[in-house]
């Protein structure tokens, strides 16, 4: 996102500066094997294809880089995901994968050793308009394939406010989060196409 990419300048300074790169996550402008480190922090869910995601991450990952991130379970903004659901028959908030799933993606996109965990976190507000403000700050957007094309009136935002009112608790109404953390490693040896590619700095010379 073009705008959080400018924050993080503003934030650096002028002596540590970040160099940024504004591009799509299903198809990075990066060599293969150039990087060592990613370090992804809730981005992963706005893809509707996470295997590929995993796919571009590991082609740009050197031999034995190592990926860790944080994404969304699907227990994520269940109450507000509810309240939608009394009103229309559109999907209104992003679906989020299973951990499990997160895990068998990494594996077939040939990703090492994964491990992958779960925290639950519920944070609460006095009105829904405190979540739907927290959610546009973050820039959080639906992506799915059946979201509605149109603006949303000002009469259904209404039926689901007093939808979402059911689930209020001690005065309070609750936005639950699953939080799926993982870390996986780029392969030392990887096997594409029926050909084994070896980092040229394991390749020794045999001993007479």
């Amino acid at each position: 996102a073009f705008p959080m990419l400018l924050q993080a300048r503003r934030r650096g300074g002028w002596l540590r500066r970040p160099r940024c790169l504004c591009a799509d996550l299903e198809q990075l402008p990066l060599r293969s094997c150039s990087v060592d480190l990613i370090f992804s922090n809730a981005a992963l869910q706005w893809s509707n294809d996470l295997e590929q995601v995993f796919r571009e991450l590991l082609r740009v990952l050197r031999p034995g880089g190592l990926l860790m991130f944080t994404t969304f379970g699907p227990d994520t903004l269940k109450e507000l995901r509810a309240a939608w659901s009394e009103v229309d028959g559109d999907t209104h908030v992003s679906g989020f994968p299973d951990m499990h799933d997160v895990g068998d993606a990494l594996v077939r996109a040939r990703f090492g050793d994964p491990v992958i965990d779960v925290d639950r976190m519920t944070l609460t507000y006095d009105r829904v308009a405190g979540l739907m403000h927290d959610l546009k700050i973050l820039g959080a957007h639906n992506v799915t394939h059946g979201r509605p094309r149109g603006l949303t009136g000002k009469g259904r935002l209404q039926a689901m406010e007093s939808a979402y009112e059911k689930f209020r608790l001690g005065g309070s109404l609750p936005a639950s989060y699953e939080v799926v953390y993982g870390h996986a490693w780029a392969p030392e040896q990887r096997q594409e196409a029926g050909v084994t590619s070896v980092p040229i700095d394991r390749i020794g010379r045999a001993s007479a």
